[in-house]
């Protein structure tokens, strides 16, 4: 009798158990069914090429009877004077540079009395053994100087392993400058920006 009552109590419990709606077994099974379809692969994000890094050459060094342009946020010291305190740069032979994390520039001068190619300077102006010309020499006049330009690489510092080197003749003395940068497309347009406000005393 005992086991009839409890028999029938999980009838009468079994019974009014609410009943499970069709539609959201059918919306269950959808929404798995959906979840096993192997997607497509997307396509990969296109790869960042570095863009030559802005520099912005408002500066303007002036001494030694000569300007030239320079990015703002360097100065240039006297080299010569740091390696020797008794010859600092004269207007007749200097040496000057200025650096920052992302340039560093170089600029020599010397009398040259009747000289028309500086390539000597340019030869100066490399340092054997770090700095190697690659590609073609060009030269052309520019506001009546002899200016000759040449892309370099260099080994004097991992991060900035490219450049270019030029030199020129102006009045009576011919000048060189060599500049190292992060990227080769860099070094031409500094270059040519910052000889476009080059003068001198004649």
């Amino acid at each position: 009798m005992r086991y009839h009552l409890l028999f029938l109590f999980v009838l009468i419990v079994s019974a009014c158990a609410p009943k499970s709606d069709p539609n959201a077994q059918i919306r269950q099974s959808v929404a798995a069914t959906l979840a096993a379809i192997p997607t497509n692969t997307q396509n990969p994000i296109p790869t960042a090429y570095p863009s030559p890094t802005p520099f912005n050459l408002s500066g303007l060094f002036c001494e030694y009877q000569f300007c030239m342009g320079h990015p703002n946020d360097m100065a240039f010291f006297d080299v010569s004077a740091q390696n020797n305190p008794a010859s600092p740069s004269t207007y007749s032979q200097g040496l000057v540079a200025a650096f920052n994390g992302n340039l560093f520039i170089q600029m020599i001068w010397q009398l040259a009395p009747g000289t028309a190619d500086p390539q000597f300077m340019l030869d100066l102006v490399l340092d054997d053994g770090l700095d190697t010309r690659v590609g073609n020499l060009e030269v052309k006049l520019v506001r009546d100087m002899n200016v000759i330009y040449s892309p370099i690489t260099t080994t004097a510092t991992p991060v900035l392993p490219f450049g270019g080197a030029a030199a020129w003749i102006c009045g009576e003395r011919a000048f060189a400058w060599k500049i190292y940068t992060p990227q080769a497309e860099n070094a031409q347009p500094l270059f040519e920006e910052a000889l476009a406000r080059f003068t001198c005393n004649k």
